[in-house]
């Protein structure tokens, strides 16, 4: 089940979330260009290393470049490959906006930074040992799914079905869509230790929970209170009000 697009509009441009975008593709492309990306070296510097980390061990003096806490937030940038990058790109692409929308800029950039902390702690806490650098915006952006859900669980998403030789397009609830890849995750987790590389599903876990919990105990405090007025004021026409969901 791929999504392709939500029918959640905003009230204003998500400048940061297409800065975010336009971020880690530039970094890819600078990735790609250097040396370090094919030999390695590259994850080894400025990914999180959970050993490293946690300074169980410490990296050759010629790969550690920056602080390994430091690696917390680089990482968040970095991608392993074309199709890592385009994935992340694409749930950050069609959820982040609405978030970004309800938060604030100030607020959505830190909720974005921690959720990916949170999920880069969890797969940390999980492979403790672990000298296999990890990177991606996932975390992070599991964090926005995560606030996604709860925030506009009713929400229809555009999703693509393959079904052998022939795909089906439906529009599905947000909360069967992400309440699925969530699954999902803890499924894949289940055949995957995490110490030979991969997916770093426990990121995937952490940040979900993360950004569920923050929208979940703290969503009305951190929304302004005049976004829900707009939701009381606009009542009557719920296809043009982006918070009343069908």
């Amino acid at each position: 089940m791929i999504p392709l697009k939500d029918e959640n509009v905003t009230l204003s441009t998500p400048i940061l979330s297409y800065s975010i975008i336009a971020s880690c593709i530039v970094v890819f492309l600078i990735q790609i260009s250097s040396p370090g990306y094919t030999s390695g070296n590259l994850f080894y510097s400025y990914g999180v290393v959970p050993a490293s980390l946690l300074g169980i061990e410490t990296l050759p003096a010629d790969l550690e470049k920056i602080d390994p806490y430091l690696t917390l937030i680089t990482s968040m940038f970095m991608h392993g490959g074309w199709m890592h990058l385009i994935g992340n790109m694409l749930y950050m692409w069609i959820f982040a906006d609405n978030i970004e929308d309800d938060l604030g800029k100030v607020k959505f950039i830190l909720f974005y930074i921690a959720s990916g902390i949170a999920a880069a702690l969890t797969q940390v806490y999980l492979n403790v040992n672990s000298t296999v650098p990890m990177v991606g915006a996932s975390g992070a952006i599991s964090g926005v799914l995560g606030a996604y859900m709860i925030r506009y669980p009713r929400n229809k998403v555009l999703v693509l079905i393959p079904l052998g030789v022939f795909t089906q397009l439906l529009k599905i609830p947000a909360l069967f869509v992400l309440g699925f890849w969530f699954i999902l995750q803890f499924i894949s987790s289940a055949g995957s230790t995490g110490e030979g590389g991969g997916v770093a599903y426990g990121a995937h876990i952490g940040g979900f929970i993360f950004g569920a919990a923050v929208m979940f105990f703290f969503g009305n405090f951190l929304i302004p209170k005049k976004a829900f007025f707009k939701a009381l004021t606009e009542k009557g026409d719920k296809k043009k009000n982006p918070w009343i969901q069908d």
